[in-house]
């Protein structure tokens, strides 16, 4: 191309400048990140003490420690590879656009991460825990409790890693759901049953149609945002690449900035909880006695409890008149969360579980009053139930009127405040496990995201835009207890913005990007599965 025709071009023709990426990682950084490590995990091993020495039970032999350890360990590995697979994604627009340089960029986004996990509600862990089957949720403390969560963990991270050893933007949502279905599958298959019994499918379809929806309204609505503002906001310096090392105006730097702060913020909220339920898993089985029940409930929860309990218990007793129960009422129940299925025992044995429930709160005065051998039973009826009414509310042959229905739910949210909760040291090690992650390992995926979707270099608009879709989808998602791609979200939002540039895309990219998510389930299911059969054998 000639001088001429150069200069009749004007700044639009002088080449875009790429980030530097390659420079070191900071030694006193370096030395700040292992000094936070090991105070996390330092924080962690005090947390547990103080928390077995206060309920005045625990685990009497050593082994129980080790399998702790070693789960939590590797549950926080997992949020460590999540931090650095995951996270590159929102970096990656204010290092290409200099906005921020990277180092600068990767502590500023972990920071986030960690203030996200911090202020999560819990609700998308345990959205995350009620896929995995019943049976294996109450006796997380077995052998098949054991071989479940490391079979799911080990089985995500490997996948993850392998997708960020390529540079693919993988989604570590999807990884963990498809190693939660490959364990449902297998423990079904072990135990003689269908394996598509092992699995909820009603939550499974739910969390999957998040999941696949959000990356297209991601892309979609990315690119109606670029549109619209080039329409309203006249500024061609916002439309444009950048052309030197320094920073845009500041006032487009602190969009940029901006953005990146609320994707990582609500990423650490999002993702974040994923980690948190199954560390409470763990956390259940090897010590019931401090983490099966809220110790620390609202004040008033105990008689709040037995008022709900009582409602609730006349109004299945009042479906279930006609039937009476032999024995033991949890085999019905469990089949009923299965099967999804109303049969003539479901309504009384439903009734005599939430009525054991309530005699036993009522016996010993509140939930934090249980004593240590009663604690996991009463754990696990508590669960049971929660589930059953969680079925029983999307049932459409459940003939409750809009009241029942009310009062129902009101009583679910009393089971659930009692054991679905996540003490604040929990939050606090995962917030750092994903934070530190965050701040390595982010290169291979941010040149993806920055250089390799779109033919031409990311404009300051089109990552303006992207991330803004992406943090809005997010803390959506977080708002209504759903599982989403940070991944998916941004890197289709990217593309979305190149479509409506008129960039052009880079289709060996975008095959690799939708082979990925194709291939992330069943590869993710047929490894955990896999594991979970070998840990069978090991446990």
């Amino acid at each position: 191309m000639s001088a001429a025709f150069d200069a009749r071009l004007g700044p639009a023709a002088v080449a875009p400048v790429k980030p530097h990426l390659d420079r070191p990682l900071d030694i006193r950084l370096a030395l700040i990140l292992l000094a936070v490590l090991a105070l996390g995990l330092f924080y962690m091993a005090y947390s547990i003490r103080s928390d077995l020495s206060a309920s005045g039970g625990g685990p009497t032999t050593i082994l129980p420690f080790l399998l702790l350890g070693v789960a939590l360990l590797i549950a926080l590995g997992f949020e460590f590879v999540n931090g650095f697979h995951d996270t590159a994604n929102a970096v990656a627009t204010v290092i290409y656009t200099h906005a921020l340089p990277a180092q600068i960029a990767v502590v500023w986004s972990g920071c986030w991460n960690l203030l996200g996990v911090l202020a999560s509600t819990g609700a998308v862990a345990f959205g995350i825990v009620s896929l995995l089957p019943v049976e294996l949720i109450l006796q997380v403390g077995s052998s098949a409790g054991y071989a479940m969560v490391f079979a799911l963990l080990i089985a995500a991270i490997i996948w993850n890693l392998g997708t960020w050893w390529l540079g693919i933007p993988a989604s570590s949502s999807h990884t963990l759901i498809g190693s939660i279905v490959g364990v449902g599958v297998a423990n079904a298959l072990v135990n003689g049953k269908d394996g598509t019994s092992g699995v909820d499918w009603d939550q499974v379809t739910k969390v999957g149609e998040a999941l696949l929806f959000s990356p297209l309204f991601g892309f979609t609505l990315s690119a109606l945002l670029l549109l619209i503002m080039k329409a309203v906001i006249r500024v061609p310096e916002l439309y444009t690449a950048p052309t030197t090392n320094k920073p845009p105006s500041p006032w487009i730097r602190g969009l940029l900035i901006l953005t990146c702060t609320l994707v990582s913020f609500f990423h650490g909220s999002n993702d974040g909880q994923k980690g948190m339920g199954l560390i409470m898993l763990i956390l259940i089985g090897v010590a019931p006695t401090a983490y099966a029940l809220n110790r620390a409930p609202p004040e008033g929860h105990a008689a709040q409890f037995i008022a709900s309990a009582h409602a609730a218990s006349k109004i299945v007793e009042a479906h279930g008149a006609g039937y009476n129960v032999i024995g033991d009422p949890r085999p019905a129940v469990t089949d009923y969360v299965h099967a999804h299925h109303i049969a003539e025992g479901t309504y009384p044995s439903l009734a005599v579980l939430v009525k054991d429930i309530s005699d036993s709160v009522e016996q010993y005065g509140s939930v934090a009053r249980t004593p240590l051998d009663k604690v996991q039973n009463l754990r696990n009826d508590m669960y049971l139930a929660s589930e059953a009414f969680r079925v029983l509310a999307k049932d459409k042959e459940n003939e409750l009127t809009a009241e029942e229905k009310g009062q129902i739910a009101d009583f679910k949210k009393q089971l659930d405040s009692a054991t679905k909760f996540i003490p604040l040291w929990v939050k606090i090690c995962v917030a750092i496990a994903l934070g530190l992650g965050t701040m390595v390992g982010w290169k291979r995926i941010v040149v993806t995201v920055g250089e390799k979707i779109g033919k031409t270099h990311l404009t300051y608009g089109q990552g303006a835009a992207a991330e803004l879709i992406a943090a809005a989808t997010i803390g959506a998602a977080d708002g209504f207890g759903l599982p989403v791609s940070t991944t998916h979200v941004l890197s289709s939002g990217v593309a979305g913005t190149m479509v409506a540039n008129g960039s052009g895309m880079q289709w060996s990219t975008i095959r690799s990007i939708a082979m990925a998510w194709v291939l992330t389930l069943p590869a993710a299911m047929i490894m955990s599965g896999a594991l979970f059969l070998i840990f069978r054998q090991i446990f």
